[in-house]
């Protein structure tokens, strides 16, 4: 069934509603039922004040009785309408009228991600980035306002039919300065929770990061990341499986996006990019390194395209459940929440759609035959070339894509424009060129020969941060000590400061470990001893795990390393090894043998060996007495002394 058709058979089922045709809270005219869910059923409605379309989310009455799950939707009003910015739905109003409470939303006519990727399955690399740098854009705005969406899936991705992307529902959007964990529960969609969300409840700015990673991986592939025929499954997979590289499922997409999925996805949240802002640096670094073929290339379907909807609904997880990585979890208690689906789509009576990067998506899905609402064509078959001048290579593409051209890079040296931005364009900006034809975009790659700049002093990242700038790359890095620069900080640059070098070379840098710092011998000290001895000398202390056999009583410090005598900076870690004490071995029973073979038993067996002769044994060769009698055990490596007669 296609999108428009699916679309109308959800409108033919809003006749038996009974809000529909009724006027809430003396304003808000309904006109159609859009969407059902756990918690709201969406309309599409009239603002009779301001005559404009809305959307009207309305909370089930039998919820409306309960506090927190009022608190909850008047929380959603008051985040969303604080976040002013073109790719998130907005929030005009919110009030209540007798059981009824409600949100009154932008309303946007089109289709989900979800319908698109029902419909198409894989979608190329132009297209999901087309997609992907929007979404990051709203959440960047968010997450730098404090807000983290935690529920982020293809059905709260919504693709207007001017080509515009919105991010929506932001219902669970909570805090981050507030959010650390919850109890009992994980809300969300299990496909696209973190693993940090499924085992410990825990959310901060890199769920978000991690749930874009897999829906890129889903626009790539026509696929999710980790299968499994019941959310349990797919849990168990999110818990100890990485994400796989899209390439393994197309083969032949660029390595820059089997990077980019990666980085995104990475299960430590820590190896993630902090927020939506810093993944959204990484794509557009990715987009510019693909050539024109890569980005356009027709992927094939190597998934079916076909949709489970028990893994695309939020689900409430108990926390008995996601705390285990058992391959048994199975059975879980899922709960439907809200789930975003297309309004019918409203004719604009041939006004023409939006241009620059809103029109970027509007023409992909019009390439794929997605979407429900009528597209339209600029008249005649010339358009005049963008201004992208002194641009930046990503902001020139997305100008010239979204005036329906092609875009070829070639890239040289400029004494004068800064590397990275547009030096010139192949037809110039404001000429008349063919539709659907390509220009060529020439890119800076900075002055020819850079002097380098002097980094003593800086610390590594920021002195890697200027050699960038200054278009060169950071190289080889080294550590050496030093009485005069701080530890971590840049001693000097090799070639040297001031030194002419080509744009784009690598420049090795020493950084400083700090003053040169002698260990201690602690060797038989106590480890209090030992540590307060260490730290006196600005040295870090560890424990090794496992403890060995010596000469030293039990719990004492058997051995250290970096060994005793040894230089190394202020700040750097010593491993102490604790003693079990020594080995026990048995003694051999020497007497009566020569002195020769006393002795050489006795080292055999790992003792040192003292002669005693007294006055009666300097001439003699046979072995009376010993210290320790034979049959007996003493610590390897100990003395034992032979009586001589």
């Amino acid at each position: 069934m296609s999108v428009a058709a699916r679309r109308l058979t959800c409108v033919d089922t809003t006749l038996q509603d009974p809000l529909v045709g009724q006027v809430l809270d003396g304003r808000y005219r309904v006109e159609a039922r859009i969407a059902v869910g756990g918690m709201a059923t969406v309309y599409r409605a009239v603002d009779t004040r301001l005559d404009r379309v809305l959307a009207l989310k309305v909370m089930h009455p039998t919820l409306a009785a309960d506090g927190s799950f009022v608190e909850r939707f008047i929380r959603e009003a008051k985040s969303v309408a604080r976040l002013s910015h073109p790719n998130v739905v907005g929030v005009y109003d919110q009030g209540t009228d007798g059981s009824y409470v409600y949100l009154a939303m932008e309303y946007v006519a089109g289709c989900t991600l979800r319908d698109v990727l029902r419909e198409r399955g894989a979608l190329q690399p132009r297209a999901a980035l087309d997609i992907l740098e929007p979404i990051l854009a709203a959440l960047g705005a968010a997450h730098r306002a404090g807000f983290v969406h935690r529920d982020m899936k293809p059905e709260n991705v919504l693709i207007g039919d001017d080509g515009r992307v919105k991010v929506a529902d932001f219902g669970l959007v909570r805090s981050v300065d507030t959010v650390t964990s919850t109890t009992g529960t994980v809300l969300g969609t299990v496909a696209y929770l973190a693993p940090e969300q499924l085992e410990h409840g825990t959310t901060d700015t890199r769920v978000d990061v991690y749930a874009c990673g897999v829906m890129l991986y889903e626009m790539l592939t026509g696929g999710k990341p980790h299968g499994g025929d019941t959310p349990a499954q797919v849990l168990y997979h999110a818990l100890n499986d990485d994400v796989p590289p899209p390439s393994a499922a197309v083969p032949g997409l660029p390595y820059e996006l089997d990077e980019l999925v990666a980085s995104a996805t990475a299960r430590p949240p820590e190896l993630r990019p902090y927020d939506a802002v810093a993944l959204l640096a990484q794509t557009l670094e990715a987009r510019s390194a693909l050539s024109v073929e890569q980005l356009d290339a027709v992927p094939p379907q190597a998934r079916t395209a076909g949709h489970d909807n028990a893994e695309d609904r939020t689900s409430v997880i108990p926390r008995s459940l996601t705390v285990s990585r058992s391959a048994g979890l199975d059975g879980m208690n899922r709960t439907s929440r809200f789930e975003t689906s297309p309004p019918p789509p409203r004719r604009t009576g041939g006004t023409p759609p939006r241009r620059g990067l809103l029109a970027i998506v509007a023409a992909v899905l019009l390439v794929l035959g997605v979407g429900g609402g009528i597209w339209y064509i600029n008249s005649g078959q010339f358009t005049k070339v963008p201004a992208v001048l002194a641009q930046s290579e990503a902001v020139a593409k997305q100008r010239i894509q979204g005036a329906g051209l092609g875009v070829k890079v070639e890239r040289a040296f400029s004494d004068t424009v800064k590397r990275g931005k547009v030096i010139r364009t192949d037809p110039e900006p404001g000429d008349r060129i063919r539709d659907n034809d390509t220009v060529t975009l020439t890119i800076s790659k900075g002055p020819e020969t850079v002097a380098l700049p002097d980094l003593k002093g800086y610390r590594l990242d920021k002195a890697k941060d200027r050699l960038k700038s200054a278009g060169l790359e950071p190289g080889l890095v080294t550590r050496e000590f030093s009485d005069e620069v701080i530890r971590g900080q840049v001693i000097r640059t090799e070639p040297g400061a001031g030194t002419k070098a080509s744009s784009g070379s690598a420049v090795a840098l020493v950084v400083s470990r700090g003053a040169p710092v002698e260990i201690p011998d602690v060797a038989g000290d106590s480890v209090e001893d030992a540590t307060a001895a260490l730290e006196d000398e600005g040295l870090k202390v560890e424990i090794a795990s496992e403890q060995v056999n010596s000469e030293y009583d039990k719990g004492l410090v058997a051995e250290m390393s970096p060994g005793a005598g040894k230089q190394v900076g202020a700040g750097d870690t010593v491993t102490l090894t604790l003693s079990k004490g020594p080995e026990m071995i048995e003694v051999p029973d020497v007497v009566g043998d020569s002195v020769d073979d006393a002795t050489r038993k006795l080292e055999d067996a790992g003792f040192e060996v003292d002669e005693d002769r007294g006055l009666l044994g300097l001439f003699g060769d046979e072995v009376k007495g010993q210290s320790v009698d034979g049959g007996e055990t003493a610590p390897k490596g100990s003395t034992i002394t032979i009586e001589i007669g």
